[in-house]
């Protein structure tokens, strides 16, 4: 037996302050979706929710190249394959963000906890699309990059950032909070010893 279920959603486009070529949108619905499946409660603050579906979607019109992608199945709601980034390049994505994130003080917790993923994980950086994002963002001037460079850039911004900061951004989202307590400077210096890059 086929079981279809119909969803309204309404689609609300975020308004731009900044030009650039990321243009965003936000989907929205007030149904779940039968493929969705929530806890009464978010065990990290203990606060029971009612959760509703908020998708924000974001086309880079103009997106930087050297990068690879891969075809990948999923198999719910219904089997089908999807074009995504491969992990390195991902990885560089986030490298980017990590290190050029227009943001002054404010700093993204996600972002280092995803490092310290990609790290502990082995996944080689793709430095040629970092490269490409860096340069097409204005953050980078020189010719190419090396995995020294990437790597002064990476220990300047350690060095310039309040860890207690990223730790209070990021540890709503951390089921075990005690996994940031060896997060210091220190840890993060010695952690990105062990980044691989490749090309």
């Amino acid at each position: 037996m086929l079981l279809f279920m119909m969803v309204c959603v309404s689609l609300k486009q975020k308004t731009k302050f900044n030009l650039s070529n990321i243009d965003s949108a936000f989907l929205k619905s007030e149904t779940l979706w039968s493929e969705l499946i929530f806890e009464s409660t978010i065990p990290q603050i203990k606060l029971p929710l009612k959760p509703g579906i908020k998708i924000k979607i974001e086309v880079d019109t103009n997106p930087p190249l050297n990068f690879e992608t891969e075809n990948l199945l999923l198999t719910k709601p219904f089997s089908f394959f999807v074009n995504c980034f491969t992990l390195p390049n991902l990885f560089a994505g986030k490298m980017h963000a990590l290190l050029f994130r227009k943001w002054k003080n404010r700093v993204k917790g996600r972002d280092w906890y995803d490092m310290e993923w990609y790290i502990k994980n082995s996944v080689g950086l793709n430095l040629e699309h970092f490269y490409s994002r860096a340069v097409e963002s204005g953050d980078w001037s020189e010719k190419s990059i090396s995995k020294n460079q990437l790597l002064e850039l990476l220990h300047a911004k350690i060095n310039a950032t309040k860890i207690e900061n990223v730790k209070e951004d990021v540890i709503r989202f951390v089921q075990n909070s005690n996994e940031l307590e060896i997060w210091s400077q220190d840890y993060f210096n010695k952690l990105v010893l062990n980044l691989k890059v490749e090309k």
